[in-house]
């Protein structure tokens, strides 16, 4: 078992050291050394720009995207008094959810998904909010409390999906390996992807975005918020399917015109930009 840098490092927020690409890089250097054959990613945790000689090859089918809330009383965010404290590690989560409710205060929490759920009793939380594809696949959705709408709560690039990737070279893994890919999550989050590499979102910044295929239309829906919490931005674009990565990049055009690129050049300006999402 590898453990990375983002497994040790629990008790610091993302945004301090690295980012989420710490959550693959010696995952990744295991592949170089030939150690590993495959290594398997959370695609919302993969950065843009990978190793010379790696790639992603395989993305699987996509697991619900949404966000949830687990609380402490069952209370939906909406009931939520002045002052609840929700607990996330998550730039994105908690930009969104104080431009929805403003009178919550955000608590930073990291680890794994038992560790943040026992934080609403030791660290005296109202709820935490998670992905609901995790809570799924650990055979845990009774203890969902509200299933956030994506109107609400933008996913994060990728977000329930896994990533397989490999190195350019084996031609034998990959063929191995291939009856597992999801051409309609592959599209899906190409577009995502090629928002977040136009936009450029780095993990100091709240950015998010999802794509939706239905035949052979694609719907991509982004975000990206401001350094002082003040300022999201939000479109959508649509179109065909096959220009996945030119809708995506549009909609970062879009985005970047209406503001964002001032958000950007602060990010830049302030040297605090790292390359990944938030």
């Amino acid at each position: 078992m590898i453990k990375t840098q983002g497994d040790i490092l629990q008790d610091v927020p993302l945004a301090n050291v690295g980012g989420k690409g710490l959550f693959v890089k010696e995952i990744e250097d295991a592949l170089l050394r030939d150690e590993v054959d495959i290594a398997v990613h959370s695609m919302k945790d993969v950065p843009m720009e990978l190793p010379d000689g790696l790639e992603i090859g395989v993305m699987s089918e996509r697991e619900d995207p949404h966000d949830v809330l687990i609380s402490k009383d069952q209370k939906k965010l909406a009931d939520m008094p002045v002052g609840a404290r929700i607990g996330t590690g998550s730039l994105r989560r908690g930009f969104q959810l104080l431009h929805f409710f403003p009178d919550i205060e955000v608590v930073p929490v990291r680890g794994n998904l038992d560790t943040r759920i026992r934080k609403i009793q030791t660290d005296n939380l109202d709820g935490i909010i998670v992905a609901a594809a995790g809570l799924k696949r650990m055979g845990w959705t009774d203890r969902i409390t509200q299933v956030i709408p994506v109107g609400i709560m933008l996913p994060a690039v990728g977000q329930g999906v896994l990533g397989i990737e490999l190195r350019k070279n084996d031609d034998t893994v990959r063929r191995v390996i291939s009856f597992l890919n999801h051409p309609h999550t592959w599209v899906e989050v190409s577009a995502e992807r090629a928002f977040l590499r136009r936009v450029g979102g780095g993990c100091q910044l709240p950015v998010a975005a999802y794509g939706v295929k239905e035949g052979n239309d694609l719907t991509v829906t982004g975000l990206l918020g401001s350094l002082n919490g003040r300022e999201l931005i939000k479109d959508e674009v649509r179109g065909v399917s096959a220009d996945a990565e030119v809708l995506g990049t549009s909609l970062a055009e879009r985005i970047l015109s209406k503001g964002g690129q001032a958000i950007m050049d602060e990010v830049y300006r302030k040297g605090l930009f790292c390359g990944e999402q938030g």
